[in-house]
């Protein structure tokens, strides 16, 4: 028998955006090949996160995710969805609030800034860098800052198995970006959450703190999104103009409820400057990172494939946005045509 290290992991109560929580189960077994169902499901205190009240404070953790812990010994990360004590769904938790489909693949290009004492890294103690220009994709010292942690953290994730697809450095000092992908929808969330959680650790080490504001310096500065690509099996083998223009008026007649949940203060970086569209306004474009929907060259090129969703937030919850985005695309109104509310089946992929 050997002693295995689990880190539950799950979100608290907190708004506008929930903090990640978690702590350590030492089990005893012959060995362990990633199986949930020999994961039992754990207790917390949820009145230390404002998910319960003191005499009714047991919330429990049901794992829904495991993956290898590359930092600890024999450790693993189990991330959990939040249950009331009689077993239903917490209110606080967004991963139950939506059914699965592994037809959907999701791509998520987390922005964040590296901060020390309030500051971006790099930036100097008083007045500003140089003007952005020089920092993205950028090396050299003058250029970027962090790389070192941002290198620990890419390699951590890949070791635990999360497909990363790739680092750059952003357009403001200190900012950078890891692409996350996955395939179905829980997945990809569960999987963006669980960089974020390492992310954090490996920034303890260096004393650094980890920024998902969407508009960390005000100015003519760069905000942080969380650009979302998706597709569906319709879109990546069937396609068309038509499937495509159809996403497009669903997308376009939703935009506020998808706002609602892409992040809070998303309106300081949607300004419709630096790469954003307008927050009150919805577009699509082919190549224009300056609309809020982009449709990547490739797509377009033959109408089969990806797109992408700019509008999210660095502090968005993952799985809100992909379950905002699986109603919107499974909803039955496609448009209006003379004033008139036109309605049909969402096409299954």
């Amino acid at each position: 028998m050997a002693k295995f290290k689990f880190e539950y992991i799950w979100l608290d109560g907190y708004k506008p955006e929930p903090n990640l929580r978690s702590k350590t189960k030492v089990l005893e077994m012959d060995f362990f090949h990633g199986d949930l169902k020999s994961l039992p499901i754990w207790s917390y205190d949820g009145s230390s996160t404002q998910q319960a009240e003191g005499s009714k404070s047991d919330c429990l953790l049901q794992p829904v995710r495991v993956i290898p812990d590359p930092q600890r010994k024999n450790g693993y990360l189990v991330m959990c969805e939040v249950l009331n004590a009689d077993g239903t769904p917490h209110v606080t938790n967004a991963r139950a609030t939506f059914e699965d489909d592994s037809d959907f693949w999701f791509g998520f290009e987390q922005e964040y800034v590296l901060t020390n004492n309030g500051l971006p890294l790099g930036f100097p103690e008083q007045g500003y860098p140089r003007p952005q220009g020089p920092y993205y994709c950028s090396v050299g010292v003058k250029n970027c800052a962090g790389r070192e942690i941002v290198e620990e953290h890419f390699d951590v994730c890949l070791d635990a198995g999360i497909e990363l697809t790739g680092i750059n450095a952003e357009v403001l000092l200190g900012q950078w970006e890891y692409q996350c992908f996955g395939k179905g929808a829980k997945r990809a969330a569960d999987d963006l959450w669980l960089t974020r959680y390492l992310l954090h650790r490996v920034t303890e080490k260096y004393g650094v703190e980890v920024e998902f504001h969407p508009k960390p310096i005000k100015g003519d500065w760069n905000g942080s999104g969380m650009h979302c690509n998706f597709s569906n099996k319709e879109m990546r083998n069937v396609g068309g103009k038509a499937l495509f223009d159809e996403i497009f008026e669903k997308m376009a007649l939703a935009h506020p409820k998808h706002i609602e949940v892409y992040g809070s203060e998303n309106d300081q970086r949607l300004t419709g400057m630096h790469e954003t569209q307008s927050i009150d306004h919805f577009s699509v474009g082919v190549s224009d990172r300056g609309a809020s929907i982009r449709i990547p060259v490739a797509t377009a090129r033959k109408w089969k494939g990806y797109l992408e969703d700019r509008r999210p937030a660095s502090n968005a919850d993952p799985y809100k946005v992909v379950s905002r985005i699986l109603k919107t695309l499974r909803s039955e109104i496609v448009g209006k045509e003379n004033g008139v509310t036109k309605k049909s089946k969402s096409k299954k992929s």
